[in-house]
């Protein structure tokens, strides 16, 4: 294992962040120096980052603890063309308008764990920048002739976010055999604008990343460094992020906080101190003691896991009441006012509403079938009792005193129906 002197890439090694680096001791020396200015690209796909984004987060954050500069990049212009990376068919093209409103709401991402104003004990100021901003302005002969003729299309069609995709008779349009190429202008750009010498990403990216990294030796002679980290999954193989219920959304009106800490508080053993290594803070001979605990006892460092990771996104207040919402549920089962929530018309439940569509309404179930087989096996309970008939009228007679009906799928899977 390499050994690292400055503090960002031991940290990023000991946290297991790195999984390639083009040039490790060069990068090294740059950081030891406190110049190293480091970017990771986001395209806005949709209004929130969900967690498979939070391990680029945490370096970016990581890299400005250190005394470093970080440089988020919204892609509001390569979002107009689709990154083909890790994906069997074309993104939906979206218009400027939704692109612009969902950088919107991506922005309020980076807030919990990047400090934009800087000034406080040395920290410089993180900066978030579009690459619209040049992008859109490109002209098109000019950027082939000074940017293109530095790609070989033999060389391209060997990249993984490409190959894979002709391998699979999945059609490749033009439009995205283009992402690289603006990728890799992107480094240059940052590098001339804001003296930018490191782009980081998911290991997806190294193909991009490489070219970004001799595009800018080619073109500016400028010397510049790539780094991946690892495809992040849990001890059972899956992909980080990915539920049955759906993604793990970063904003709250995507996915409370209640929601966000049960994600956390439900992770395998095997995984507990490596989640804490990379989407928390706490110091590793802490992160050791807790990685240790065995039997009933890692369900304490579970906990921790999730306080810690819910409070660093949406604050120690909300961390607080999830936590405690938690440990009423599933302690005392008792419903508490931070499970999440739908609403019902009071008419449709005087009516009476199915037990099994109810339950897939709430997101307990994908499916109607799902939800009826579920009650049928005895995993759907209503206000705490269980009921085997997925047919069963749910109605204004199953609202509790505290105005709501509590639905529930298995031991940890709840959530309340209130008559609107």
């Amino acid at each position: 294992m390499t050994t690292y002197r400055s503090d960002l890439l031991r940290i990023f090694q000991e946290r297991g962040f790195i999984h390639q680096v083009t040039d490790p001791e060069g990068l090294d020396a740059l950081a030891a120096r406190r110049e190293v200015v480091g970017y990771i690209g986001f395209d806005c796909t949709a209004d929130s980052l969900h967690i498979g984004s939070l391990v680029q987060i945490m370096m970016l954050r990581w890299l400005q603890k250190t005394g470093q500069r970080a440089i988020a990049l919204m892609g509001g212009g390569t979002t107009r063309v689709g990154d083909p990376s890790g994906r069997d068919e074309s993104r939906k093209l979206l218009t400027d308008e939704a692109i612009a409103a969902n950088l919107g709401g991506i922005r309020r991402n980076f807030d919990p764990f990047l400090d934009f104003a800087g000034g406080s004990g040395g920290v410089r100021p993180a900066v978030m920048i579009n690459n619209a901003d040049w992008l859109d302005e490109l002209r098109y002969i000019p950027f082939l002739r000074d940017i293109g003729r530095h790609f070989s299309v033999n060389r391209m069609l060997t990249m993984d976010s490409v190959r894979l995709r002709l391998e699979r008779d999945q059609p490749l349009t033009f439009l995205e055999f283009n992402y690289m190429l603006l990728q890799s202008y992107d480094f240059v750009e940052l590098s001339k604008r804001h003296g930018c010498n490191l782009q980081m990403g998911g290991s997806d990216q190294w193909g991009n990343i490489v070219m970004g990294v001799e595009l800018g030796r080619r073109v500016a002679e400028a010397s510049l460094f790539g780094m991946t980290t690892p495809l992040i999954t849990t001890a059972s193989g899956q992909k980080m992020g990915k539920t049955a219920a759906g993604a793990i959304w970063l904003s709250p009106h995507r996915l409370a906080p209640y929601d966000y800490f049960q994600f956390w508080r439900n992770t395998e053993d095997a995984d507990v101190g490596r989640f804490l290594r990379l989407f928390t803070d706490m110091p590793l001979d802490e992160v050791a003691r807790l990685e240790a605990l065995r039997g009933a006892e890692v369900n304490e460092a579970k906990k921790i896991l999730a306080f810690e990771a819910t409070r660093m996104l949406h604050g120690e207040e909300a961390a607080g009441r999830a936590a405690e919402t938690a440990r009423q549920v599933f302690e005392q089962g008792v419903a508490g006012g931070e499970l999440p929530a739908i609403s019902r018309p009071r008419a449709e439940l005087e009516a009476g509403i199915p037990l099994h569509r109810l339950v897939a309404e709430a997101g307990l179930a994908k499916s109607n079938s799902e939800a009826r087989r579920l009650a049928e096996q005895g995993g759907v309970r209503l206000n705490d009792a269980p009921v085997s008939d997925p047919n069963r009228l749910v109605g204004l007679g199953d609202v509790g005193a505290d105005g709501a009906i509590k639905l529930s799928a298995g031991r940890k899977r709840h959530a309340l129906v209130r008559p609107a």
